[in-house]
């Protein structure tokens, strides 16, 4: 994506248009520390204690949000999303199947698969992406589906949305066929390079619904070799011999490759599972749960369950977590907040506070090849701040939100808690989330 930027929406109110700097004040870093930050050209250009630093030179008068009572943290990254049937799950519904063919408010076509209209999937696209880009992803990675009926429609919608998206969020798109061996496979492998040309930058599928998985993941590798991409893939990785030939056939490739949401592994005895988390490991290849649930690339029926992070991670893999369906088939609920992702895998002791915040942050922006974030000088301005004192704390009640992308306010959420006047709440003297 080009560094131009649309107008800014929160001019006037502490988001500078222009790029010329923001002052972040009193902000709270999850070491404790009490900091200003000061933004400009799209990166960090300092972090000094509290009252510390002024604007840049040529900042205009009021580029400064005071951030008192938030928690500044490097912004989450959407690791594992599928836009182009996102927001559809009405498609489900009784009450949606009110007539053939008639498509819903959603996009979904009445009675039966979502709408494959490029305009739908475009807005559908665009909808999902600001959903998510409010809870504070300010980079995401979208799984496209491409051949079989629909052809290259999605692809062409999402590759539209994304452009309409600069200047609010990074959105990178995988190329994903259904089937790429046989003679019912060459034309859809003829469809995926024609993806790349048309801007995919991720090569991507399911080998697991072709007959010939082995020959799936080796044209898969082939294709990403030829174009210089990395590899994204859809498996459950319940069949630890087929998993140990993918890990085998995957090592060494660069740009990476990456797989999720390899829920089966959890399903395995413990010592298959371990052994099939070294194979990854020493191959390099990350994996990229989805806490929330599964996603409708799999067509897996059954309870979801999701990739046993700790097990990975005590491995060596690099794990990372994404949100799956949002409002699709499905996950009809899905929220697509990447806190709630790390709130999981934290509630089911997959992780601590800290870890399961880095497997939506710094982990999956590894894994989608980004340059890493921290709060401090020289890094991308690539910010969230969510009210709170910890990680914890934001974890479990986050809110309230500022979302910073490329230096500049792209979003915000507020969110007052009050409670109805009574003696306990004076007594108490109860918390009201808008107090700092």
């Amino acid at each position: 994506m080009g560094d131009s930027q649309t107008p800014d929406p929160e001019a006037g109110s502490g988001s500078p248009a222009d790029g010329s700097g923001l002052l972040l004040s009193g902000a709270r870093l999850a070491d404790g520390r009490t900091v200003d930050v000061r933004l400009g050209g799209g990166r960090i250009e300092a972090v000094g204690t509290a009252g510390s630093l002024a604007a840049s030179t040529g900042t205009r008068p009021g580029a400064r949000v005071d951030l008192s009572g938030y928690l500044l943290l490097p912004a989450p990254a959407e690791a594992h999303a599928h836009h182009d049937t996102a927001l559809t799950a009405a498609s489900g519904t009784p009450d949606a199947r009110t007539a053939e063919g008639r498509t819903t408010g959603s996009g979904a076509r009445a009675g039966g698969p979502p709408s494959d209209d490029v305009e739908e999937v475009q807005r559908r696209t665009t909808e999902a992406a600001l959903l998510q880009l409010g809870h504070g992803a300010t980079a995401l990675r979208s799984h496209v589906r491409i051949g079989d009926v629909v052809g290259l429609r999605s692809l062409e919608a999402v590759l539209q949305a994304r452009r309409s998206l600069r200047g609010l969020a990074d959105l990178t798109t995988v190329a994903v066929p259904r089937l790429l061996t046989g003679r019912a496979g060459e034309e859809e492998l003829a469809m995926l390079r024609d993806a790349l040309k048309m801007g995919a930058t991720v090569v991507g599928g399911c080998p697991d619904l072709d007959p010939d998985p082995g020959g799936y993941v080796e044209a898969v590798l082939t294709v990403a070799a030829e174009h210089g991409c990395a590899v994204d893939l859809h498996t459950d990785a319940a069949d630890p011999a087929r998993l140990a030939r993918l890990a085998a056939a995957a090592g060494g490739l660069r740009p990476g490759v990456t797989l999720g949401p390899c829920g089966g592994l959890s399903r395995l005895p413990h010592d298959l599972a371990t052994r099939a988390a070294e194979q990854l490991a020493a191959a390099g290849v990350t994996v990229v749960a989805l806490p929330q649930g599964s996603c409708a690339a799999l067509e897996h029926s059954g309870v979801a369950t999701s990739a046993p992070v700790r097990l990975l991670r005590a491995a060596g893999v690099r794990v990372a977590a994404g949100s799956g369906a949002l409002r699709d088939a499905a996950n009809p609920v899905g929220r697509g907040d990447p806190l709630e992702a790390a709130y999981l895998l934290a509630s089911r002791g997959e992780a601590g506070a800290d870890g399961a915040y880095r497997a939506v942050s710094s982990d999956a922006r590894t894994a989608m090849g980004l340059p890493e974030v921290r709060v401090e000088a020289g890094f991308p301005a690539e910010l969230l701040a969510v009210r709170g004192q910890d990680v914890a704390g934001a974890l479990s009640l986050s809110y309230s939100r500022i979302v910073i992308h490329r230096g500049r306010v792209v979003a915000r959420t507020s969110a007052v808690r009050e409670y109805c006047d009574s003696a306990a709440a004076v007594e108490l003297d109860l918390p009201r989330q808008a107090q700092g």
